[in-house]
């Protein structure tokens, strides 16, 4: 497992479009998954242990953004021959274990990760209404460890600002996210 951070913000890119295949038996393109205030796109597996250790605060704060027009959308790009335990019929029953109310998307191809330029699991994308890029940060302070009722809900908090204002927190104010390397297919 090679530990990485992901890098600064690229304010102001823009979401490149998919169209990638969702557990609930559905394709979902970009625009499907968009909030009508913004949008969070993440890049998760089932089987890296920081995302495992924040998968109940990632769907608590997915289903918390809603109230304020955030849609969030999980994709997962891992080799999944290398990596089984990432593969599609997993991904569903994940979804459905940990009570997903956003889509997860299968990045057969790893084509999205690289359009987005993903680097680890979890890799957080946050975007405003015109689906620029504001933030590019972790979930929280507590990264492996147990959340304090104190620790700050960083993504959220960015993502209720982005809301509101279109506009992300300072470059110093966002943490990298850090987590397992994505799990690239080996070519040629």
């Amino acid at each position: 497992m090679a530990r990485l951070e992901t890098p600064d913000c690229d304010f102001g890119r823009p979401a490149p479009d998919f169209t990638l295949p969702g557990v609930d038996g559905r394709e979902w393109a970009l625009e499907d998954c968009r909030g009508e205030n913004g949008t969070v796109l993440m890049f998760i597996c089932n089987h890296c242990p920081y995302v495992q250790a924040v998968l109940d605060r990632i769907v608590r704060d997915a289903r918390d953004l809603q109230a304020h027009g955030v849609n969030s959308v999980a994709i997962m790009s891992n080799d999944t021959e290398a990596y089984p335990e990432d593969g599609f019929d997993k991904m569903k029953a994940l979804a459905e274990e940990a009570g997903f109310d956003f889509p997860y998307l299968l990045d057969e191809s790893q084509d999205v990760a690289r359009l987005y330029g993903a680097v680890c699991t979890p890799d957080f994308f946050g975007f405003n209404a015109d689906l620029k890029l504001q933030y590019r940060g972790r979930l929280d302070a507590s990264g492996r460890h147990r959340r304090s009722d104190d620790t700050p809900r960083e993504l959220y908090e960015a993502m209720i600002r982005i809301a509101r204002t279109g506009i992300g927190p300072e470059p110093e104010d966002q943490t990298p996210s850090m987590g397992c390397s994505i799990k690239w297919r080996e070519t040629g």
